[in-house]
Formats: C-alpha cells, sequence, structure tokens
C-alpha cells in the first residue's frame, strides 16, 4: 500500500494533499459521503467492510464480526490462503452495500472471509519483508519465462504479507503451457504460487500512467468495470476513425469514447431516418455528417466539393418530395457562423518608453573610432602607416623617400629655421617657381655654371657676379 504517486513506499502513503487526494496511495478510491453523518443503530450497520491491497490496484470485501469500528485508512490482518493478509480499509458503511450489489455479491454470503484483527507491529513488519522480495521475484521470473519461450508478458506480482503464496499476473494472447514454470517458482522462491491472467486494460491500470488529457488514467484511479469499445462510438460522436489518437496507452480503444456515447444517441433521436441520400436535379447528395449542436445535417454533391449544411426541417421535406418521385433543384444551405465575435487584436504599447536606434548607432560608432584610437597608440612607430606619423616624421623632398618636385608637401613649417647660404642666381623663370625675395640673406659660395635650364630654375638672364679679369 506504498505511494504511487511520490513513491515511498509508506503502507499509508505520502499523506499529501496534492497526488494522494487524487487516489495515488490508494487507487479505486470511493469518495465516502456519508462518513461525516452519526451512526444511529449500529446492530443495522453493514458488516462488511471493503479493504484493498497492493496500492489500490486489488480490492475485496471481509466480514467484520468483531464489535471494533474501523475507518478508512486503518490496516487490517485479514484471512489468506494458508495464512494472513494485511490491507487498509478502503470504505465502511453504508456504501459498501451498494458496491456488494454492483458486484452481484450478497452480504451474507459465506464466500466472504473475515478480519482477524487491527494491524500490529509484527503483521507490518513482515508485511514490509515480503513486499521488499516482489522486484526481485518478478525479475527472475520474466528470467524464467524467456528461457522456455513462453509468450507472456508478466506485470506484476504480488506476495501474500506472511510470504507463503504469491500472485502472478500476465498477458498472453494464446493460451499458455505454464505447469514446468509454476514447478520452478515454487522450488526456488518457496511459495504457493498462483498464475492470474489479465487483459491489457488491466495491465494499464496496474502500470498507471497520463491520459492525452493530462489526467492519471481512468482505469487506474476510479474506472474497474471495463466495457467494450468499437468504433461505432467513434462515428456516433463525428470523431475521425483515426487508430492513433482514439487509441489509448494500452494500446486499445480510449475507454472514454463510451462516455458520453449515450448523450449522443439520445440527441440523434430527433434526426431524420433514412436521409443518407437525397435526390437533386444535379445529382444525388451524400449525407456527410450530423451536427447535433447546431442540428444540422451536411451534404455534398456530385462533382462539387462544398458542402452544404441543412436544416432538420429541410431534409424532411425533400425526403418526401423525394418519395413522391420529385427531385428538388436546389438544397437551400442555411448559413453558418461560428456565433462568436471576431476578436479584434490589440494594439501592443511600448510601455518602456521609445528608443532611438540612432543614439545607439551614435554610441555604438563613437566606441569604435575610441578603441580603433587606443589600438594605434598601442603600435610601434615602425609599424603605423604614412597617415598615422606625425606631420614632422613625414618624408618631404629633403628627407630619405622624399619626392622631387613636391611643393612643399612634405616640408616642415620651422619658421625659425637659419637663411641657406645659396647664391641668388636671378630671377627664377620655371614653371611653378616664382622669383625668390631675398630676406637680407647672405650670397651663397656657390660658382655660377651658367644658365640653369632646369625645369624649376629657368633661364638665367644676366651675371649674377662680375666677370673674371681673366
Amino acid at each position: 500500500m506504498g505511494c504511487g504517486s511520490c513513491g515511498t513506499g509508506k503502507p499509508g502513503g505520502c499523506k499529501s494533499n496534492g497526488g494522494c487526494s487524487t487516489g495515488g496511495c490508494n487507487r479505486l478510491n470511493v469518495h465516502d459521503w456519508l462518513s461525516d453523518l452519526p451512526i444511529d443503530d449500529i446492530n443495522s450497520q453493514c458488516k462488511v467492510v471493503e479493504v484493498s491491497f497492493n496500492q489500490g490496484s486489488r480490492k475485496d470485501f471481509f466480514k467484520n464480526l468483531s464489535s471494533q469500528i474501523f475507518e478508512k485508512g486503518d490496516y487490517v490482518t485479514v484471512e489468506g490462503v494458508n495464512g494472513f493478509d494485511l490491507g487498509e480499509v478502503s470504505l465502511t458503511g453504508e456504501l459498501v452495500r451498494l458496491q456488494l450489489k454492483k458486484r452481484g455479491i450478497e452480504e451474507t454470503s459465506v464466500e466472504i472471509k473475515k478480519i482477524l484483527r487491527p494491524s500490529n507491529e509484527r503483521d507490518i513488519e513482515a508485511f514490509k519483508i515480503s513486499k521488499s522480495r516482489e522486484a526481485d521475484i518478478l525479475a527472475k521470473s520474466r528470467a524464467h519465462a524467456r528461457y522456455f519461450r513462453l509468450q507472456m508478458k508478466l506485470s506484476e506480482v504480488e506476495i501474500q504479507a506472511d510470504g507463503k503464496k504469491g500472485t502472478f499476473f500476465y498477458t498472453a494472447d494464446d493460451r499458455i503451457d505454464f505447469r514446468e514454470l509454476i514447478r520452478i517458482f515454487a522450488t526456488e522462491f518457496k511459495v504457493k504460487v498462483e498464475m492470474r491472467q489479465i487483459g491489457i486494460r488491466q495491465e494499464a491500470a496496474k502500470v498507471g500512467g497520463i491520459g492525452s488529457c493530462g489526467r492519471e488514467l481512468c482505469c487506474s484511479t476510479w474506472l474497474h468495470d471495463f466495457k467494450s469499445v468499437n468504433t461505432t462510438a467513434a462515428r456516433y460522436q463525428n470523431l475521425s476513425i483515426n487508430q492513433t489518437k482514439l487509441s489509448g496507452q494500452c494500446g486499445r480503444l480510449k475507454c472514454c469514447l463510451n462516455f458520453e456515447l449515450d448523450t449522443y444517441l439520445d440527441a440523434l433521436q430527433a434526426f431524420p431516418d433514412y436521409a443518407d441520400n437525397l435526390q437533386t436535379v444535379m445529382g444525388q447528395a451524400f449525407l456527410i455528417k450530423k451536427d447535433i449542436f447546431k442540428n444540422l445535417m451536411w451534404y455534398t454533391l456530385p462533382n462539387n466539393t462544398k458542402h452544404f449544411p441543412l436544416t432538420i426541417e429541410r431534409v424532411k421535406e425533400i425526403k418526401d418530395l423525394n418519395k413522391q418521385g420529385i427531385a428538388v433543384e436546389e438544397l437551400q444551405a442555411v448559413e453558418v457562423t461560428s456565433g462568436k465575435p471576431k476578436e479584434v487584436e490589440p494594439d501592443f504599447v511600448d510601455v518602456v518608453g521609445q528608443i532611438s536606434l540612432k543614439s545607439l548607432e551614435k554610441n555604438d560608432r563613437r566606441r569604435r573610432d575610441q578603441q580603433r584610437f587606443n589600438n594605434n597608440d598601442r603600435r610601434p612607430n615602425n609599424d603605423r602607416s604614412n597617415n598615422d606619423r606625425p606631420f614632422n616624421d613625414r618624408p618631404g623632398p629633403n628627407r630619405p623617400g622624399g619626392q622631387a618636385g613636391n611643393s612643399g608637401g612634405g616640408r616642415p613649417m620651422n619658421n625659425n629655421r637659419p637663411p641657406m647660404n645659396r647664391p641668388n642666381n636671378g630671377p627664377n623663370n620655371g614653371p611653378g617657381n616664382g622669383p625668390r625675395p631675398n630676406n637680407n640673406r647672405p650670397p651663397m659660395n656657390r660658382p655660377n655654371n651658367g644658365p640653369s635650364n632646369g625645369p624649376s630654375n629657368g633661364p638665367s638672364n644676366g651675371p649674377s657676379t662680375p666677370p673674371s679679369a681673366n
């Protein structure tokens, strides 16, 4: 009776207000809505108590022949097979009579076993020891079944509280001869073996899980009566026959397909029978589906993909005309509206204010420029380009790397420079160089070799020095 939700393994479960209240600690619970009412006559009260075993996956009824009153959640020691078993009281009082009537069991039946006593510490200790053996026995039993190549699947093993009996639950498609397997189980596990075949739905109930609806499986929480489910239930409810969507975790059709089937069948009583085909001038109209919520019947015409919704009255009228041999010219389909006003998409407002992207780009540009300037300062002078050098370090016409005829691109602007000792050769008429004024500079001691016909100095028009005596 350990908790199935939190896995604590305690006999009483975790007693939380969340998972255990939904049936995790004791599955297949029945809400006792009469528990708070006072008892008028104790002698007339039902003497049968419902007891659950193995986390609520199995329940049975036991007689309470003593004068002690048991409440839900109490642990009792009951009669077992050649010994005793331990279970949890799941239901008492008048509701047990309703459960007995539902199961078809008489309250005075002699086959109902008895409650021996309330469970003591020794019984609970023996129960825990037996439960601790179940996982190991299940693994070994599956290995033996594979060894004998038996087409069966062992899903659960339940050991009696005193350890004298073991119930092996299995699923199989065909009849299995497991006589040799029983002898091996009895010899190895030292228990009285009972092989119990269950269906695929009962196996899903024992394993448990979460369904496609987001809730715990119905078979593992409250559903114990498994009715047959077929695809007819899906057709009545206008569901697409999709095996993947209609199947549960057990691989069979979902049990919930039968939950609303009676409501659909009652609503379909108002629809006309034998209205699958309607005779029209354009051809024979075929019935597609019936809408019980809007009381409409949908038809389609041959060579036409459009669907025509017709009212029940119109379908009955067309059927009467068809019986008279008259084919209608048009179906007179009604306009179907959703019934809900179209939702207007709200305008989203920037609650944090308007942010200018230009300011962000400006800050980003300033950050890149500052980073580039810092990187240039950290580089040595030899690695800098010509544009990164200071103005005084750039090559000019009088420095290595300078170009002749440069009109001052590399000349330093130094006004305190001493004058050059260069003779005045007369006015320079070269292109681009006008006459240079002599700002009281001393003449340069440089011989005049004749007229200079260079492109920059021009011809000399007269002697700049007196002629020699020779």
